[in-house]
């Protein structure tokens, strides 16, 4: 426990309601609630002294990167949600920053002080929504990317408002979307247009599926699956989150300038 947690939990998004179509899954409301109950388990070893718990909650690093679900596993599936029947992009966007907002002042209150907020994904260039919706001859689904870059940019003004009126709290935004657009070739990938693994076509459809082969040379490939990335583009997101490759990487500053606080 004083190592490390993690919460993660496929599908799950900022609503409730997201991924539900896919079963069970621990949205960011539940995770959160498993979270306090970790900080008990953590206060009772303790011995109960409140002052130590909140100085060593107040120097850990948390990591929250939620949203993506809640377009591909939500307002992106109109035959399970009407999120999208109900809502215009920038609605929906606003109605996804407002209840991440609470979230995450949720967290703040809870002894969160050093959070890297991390941005969505180029959704609409993953082989899934590629192969749903099509591109007209554009490299990804433009008007996904559309949508989502509305919630992503309501972002980094969130960032701004936590740390001008939330006291001692240090909240960064890692950009996802620019980390991405990088070059797949510098980091050995050649291959952006197939799966890694045999993907099923109706169960879970576009996840690897159930006893089929994957590729031999999984590090020159981007996609592991229609939705996720391998391990290389991965590993390149998270280094170039701690150690800021570009200005845009990370803002204020980057997860290593956050640990030194």
């Amino acid at each position: 426990m004083f190592r490390g947690v993690n919460y993660a939990s496929g599908a799950a998004g900022i609503l409730d309601e997201s991924g539900i179509h896919l079963g069970d899954r621990i949205s960011l409301n539940r995770q959160l609630r498993n979270h306090k109950e970790t900080i008990s388990h953590m206060s009772t070893l303790l011995e109960n002294n409140k002052t130590l718990t909140k100085e060593y909650l107040s120097k850990c690093i948390y990591i929250v990167g939620m949203g993506n679900n809640d377009y591909i596993n939500n307002y992106l599936m109109p035959q399970f949600y009407p999120s999208s029947l109900l809502y215009k992009p920038e609605k929906y966007a606003t109605i996804l920053a407002q209840q991440y907002e609470k979230q995450l002042k949720t967290l703040y209150s809870y002894g969160a002080r050093k959070v890297a907020v991390f941005g969505l994904g180029s959704i609409g260039c993953i082989l899934a929504e590629l192969d749903l919706y099509g591109t007209k001859d554009s490299p990804c689904v433009d008007s996904i990317n559309s949508a989502v870059l509305k919630f992503v940019d309501k972002l980094k003004p969130m960032i701004d408002d936590f740390n001008s009126n939330l006291p001692n709290a240090n909240f960064i935004y890692i950009n996802v979307t620019s980390i991405a657009i990088g070059d797949p070739a510098a980091i050995g990938i050649t291959n952006l247009a197939d799966p890694c693994c045999e993907i099923s076509s109706f169960i879970a459809k576009g996840q690897c599926s159930y006893g089929g082969s994957a590729c031999n040379d999984r590090a020159s490939h981007y996609f592991w699956d229609g939705f996720h990335p391998t391990e290389a583009p991965n590993k390149a997101t998270a280094e170039r989150a701690y150690t800021a490759l570009l200005p845009t990487d990370a803002y204020p500053f980057d997860i290593s300038h956050l640990a030194l606080l």
